[in-house]
């Protein structure tokens, strides 16, 4: 497990208010993948995934390693969950109070 890093929520919105990065994280969370990999999933180009990425990766969202000439990037469960709850807690919520809603695809 890799250490948490603070990040402000305002941050964290931003992060997430683009359907690309959301879409991105849902598809990490099947596991690890580079970018070519991640490229093939959206109209746009590898250099516009790699953006994304790295505005992912420096709010600690995602996490990279290289092997070789590839980069493969996860998703860093205990950040995103950690700065949901940061979140939450922004508004005084009570997480047990909170419904499920399911979420379109």
């Amino acid at each position: 497990m890799s250490p948490t890093i603070e990040i402000d929520c305002v941050a964290f919105c931003r992060a997430l208010a683009d359907e690309t990065r959301q879409g991105i994280l849902r598809i990490l969370l099947e596991g690890e993948k580079c970018v070519s990999d991640l490229a093939e999933a959206f109209p746009m180009s590898q250099p516009t995934i790699s953006h994304h990425l790295n505005i992912l990766k420096s709010l600690g969202l995602v996490e990279s390693r290289k092997d070789g000439k590839y980069v493969y990037y996860d998703i860093n469960r205990d950040n995103v969950i950690e700065c949901c709850g940061m979140l939450i807690a922004q508004f005084g919520c009570d997480p047990d109070s909170i419904i499920e809603v399911e979420c379109e695809e």
